[in-house]
């Protein structure tokens, strides 16, 4: 089997909650997304996707992953895409760093395998180890009244894990997470994400201010000292996301004891290849595991569906289901989400029904 054609297409993923915003004033208004088909010349065609949030959560951005797609895709004709190794063995030999850019290309050449072989791709990841992955929901900055309501809304639509944006003015969020805890059930799973928005000396004014509460600390600062120079006062337990880049770094964040939790992006780490990689290693050092992107539709979330469903129960944290999250579609079917649970869609590969009509026409073409 070789790979025959590749097409890439951009496509604009408004969200349906309006603006997404983070600490110090950091917005997005959608997801902007790159969706690629890599064809083979048995007339099997495979998808992937990947979709920065903004210029300013990861070292990501829309304007270059399009620009890079064109640059890498010529190298892969011709070669067989269930070589999924040597895929990407050739693609850093031939385009250095920017993983990201190779996240969708990667990502087509699994479904694309998987497709061929007619299994779905959670066989390929080590097989599935329970029918539902429990999700999550974010509560963005806003207002007091703004993110209780939220809380409120999130929690009557029957989800049970929250997300709680904090990374700004320490005292405004220590305001901010007492409030949504006091609006939910008891019970109700809280993590404070600040998206390594504070210096240490922030991060442990806001924990010793919330001792009372009880919750999960996400990626307080950037680097792993200030990480760990958190974490060695810290009561609670630390999950780590942006410092997760690559096998190295997770390797150095158990080697020091800085997390008890892993949050790993698939475009971060440059596709499902190294995703998965990591995903095995971790699990096997006994860190907790959330396996997501920085953003996407259907094709997307399915693709962390498929490695969240393929991840040991006992080892899971949760997932979340990003699809739900803008208004277009890139597909007849989705992952189906039931309550606060996600499963993933029936048949081979991803098990995507992809729609190229809702896609436009595609901004790169070869074969």
């Amino acid at each position: 089997m070789k790979i025959k054609s590749i097409k890439a297409y951009h496509v604009v993923q408004p969200f349906v909650d309006g603006p997404y915003r983070m600490s110090k004033g950091r917005v997005a208004d959608c997801f902007d997304a790159v969706i690629v088909a890599i064809t083979s010349d048995s007339g099997v065609t495979g998808w992937g996707e990947m979709a920065p949030l903004g210029n300013f959560y990861s070292a990501a951005f829309p304007a270059g992953a399009r620009a890079g797609v064109p640059e890498i895709a010529p190298h892969l004709i011709g070669q067989d895409p269930r070589g999924l190794a040597g895929i990407g063995r050739l693609m850093d030999t031939v385009f250095k760093g920017h993983p990201y850019i190779k996240s969708a290309l990667d990502m087509a050449c699994w479904d694309l395998a998987a497709r061929a072989a007619d299994v779905p791709l959670v066989t390929m990841l080590g097989g599935r180890e329970s029918d539902m992955a429990e999700t999550y929901r974010v509560v963005t900055h806003g207002t007091l009244d703004q993110m209780a309501a939220l809380a409120k809304r999130i929690i009557a639509e029957g989800c049970r894990r929250l997300q709680v944006k904090v990374g700004g003015n320490v005292h405004d969020d220590i305001e901010r997470v007492t409030t949504v805890a006091s609006a939910v059930p008891k019970g109700t799973v809280i993590f404070c994400d600040a998206n390594a928005g504070w210096t240490p000396y922030q991060a442990r004014q806001f924990a010793d201010a919330t001792r009372g509460i009880d919750y999960t600390f996400e990626q307080p600062c950037t680097t792993l000292d200030e990480n760990m120079s958190v974490r060695r006062m810290l009561d609670k337990p630390m999950v780590l996301d942006e410092s997760v880049t690559s096998l190295g770094e997770m390797l150095e964040i158990h080697r020091r004891g800085v997390a008890d939790g892993l949050t790993l992006k698939i475009s971060r780490l440059g596709g499902v290849t190294q995703t998965r990689l990591i995903r095995d290693v971790a699990v096997d050092l006994g860190f907790m595991i959330t396996v997501e992107d920085t953003g996407g539709a259907e094709i997307d979330t399915a693709a962390m569906a498929h490695l969240s469903l393929s991840t040991p129960a006992e080892r899971r944290l949760h997932a979340i289901a990003f699809h739900e999250w803008v208004t277009v579609r890139t597909a007849r079917n989705a992952p189906p989400v039931t309550g606060s649970h996600m499963g993933i869609p029936d048949g081979p590969g991803l098990g995507i029904d992809v729609d190229p009509s809702l896609l436009g026409e595609p901004f790169f073409e070869i074969g």
